[in-house]
């Protein structure tokens, strides 16, 4: 397995990237090739990786330019050819790696990923899924961004890709819900409206409308939304779980008492950190692109990178794209289509 890491991406720099790239090769039986500008690289992976037995396996693909967070994403890619990101989606087009990881500007990965390797054949709008932790095992939510207008056969095949990715983490038959604003089926936009019955006569484990309270309750295994929403509510998530932190810590700093059961609860207090923190679920897959692409929080720290990569290779191995295909195939395309 060969995973092409964008070591340019990102809010921490190169160092934080390649800190995560090692600690991938240590724990899983990979390779990394860390694509940026050379000189640069290959000094922070020395000190990095001092040891043959890592280093042997991580290579620098040099590329000369990279992609802001700030910059528009199409007209980036269009300009900058020599872009770390594009560099990196090239390693598998021609075969030279299995998938890629950045955690750089979200748009122009997903730029990059279309232009550079396509559409999944019978997709019409790759798109971005996202983990969100639940009271009971995480839920995957899609579409968190690509597409913030979408038809009901868009939501259609969001459902579809996000099964498929959700069956990888030992999910049989996935339960897929749709967001909007009541249980009932007639409630929702016309988008929502329109694509409740598609999902109803599709072959997919439908449950029906979810609201936003039954989010985090772990009843259902992949929610569906279009990504202006899905987006809302993957920013509204993390503001609240910092939020959420920070008002506790500033009420246990008020007293003694409440000092002294911090110490007591504290094990418990890291735990719910754990459930809550972005870095344990790697990075957000691109679905619907031909090929494997993960995309990662700005402020992914290395165990992030570390668990994107391990999630990179996670959905090579069990061929996700091929799932999506198998299970496109399976339902009524022509009355899809139509719709």
């Amino acid at each position: 397995m060969h995973i092409a890491l964008d070591a340019m991406g990102g809010d921490h720099g190169p160092e934080e990237l390649i800190a995560g790239a090692v600690l991938a090769v240590r724990q899983a039986d990979l390779n990394v090739s860390l694509v940026g500008d050379e000189v640069r690289l290959r000094s922070i992976l020395e000190k990095a990786a001092p040891d043959h037995q890592t280093a042997s396996r991580m290579r620098i693909v040099h590329s000369s330019q990279v992609i802001e967070m700030n910059e528009h994403p199409v007209e980036a890619i269009r300009k900058k050819k020599d872009s770390s990101i594009l560099v990196a989606f090239d390693l598998v087009r021609k075969g030279d790696a299995d998938a890629v990881v950045s955690a750089g500007n979200s748009g122009a990965t997903m730029a990059a990923a279309v232009r550079v390797l396509g559409r999944l054949e019978g997709i019409s709008r790759p798109g971005i899924a996202s983990f969100f932790p639940t009271l009971k095992k995480p839920v995957v939510l899609m579409d968190v961004g690509a597409n913030v207008d979408c038809r009901p056969l868009h939501l259609y095949q969001f459902a579809v890709m996000a099964s498929c990715f959700s069956r990888i983490f030992d999910t049989e038959n996935p339960r897929v819900g749709l967001l909007t604003i009541g249980e009932e089926g007639g409630k929702g936009n016309q988008l929502v409206k329109e694509t409740y019955p598609l999902l109803k006569s599709s072959a997919l484990n439908f449950i029906g409308n979810v609201e936003g309270r039954d989010v985090f309750q772990g009843n259902v295994d992949v929610i569906i939304c279009d990504g202006f929403v899905g987006n809302i509510c993957l920013k509204i998530s993390e503001g609240l779980a910092d939020a959420a932190m920070q008002m506790l810590r500033k009420e246990i700093l008020k007293s003694w008492m409440a000092k002294i059961g911090y110490l007591l609860a504290r094990p418990a207090f890291k735990a719910f950190k754990k459930r809550v923190d972005y870095s344990e679920y790697g990075g957000a897959p691109l679905l619907g692109i031909n090929g494997t692409g993960i995309v990662c929080h700005g402020k992914s720290n290395a165990q992030a990178i570390k668990n994107a990569i391990l999630e990179a290779r996670k959905m090579v191995k069990y061929q996700v794209n091929a799932e999506i295909l198998k299970s496109l195939a399976a339902d009524d395309n022509d009355r899809l289509m139509e719709s």
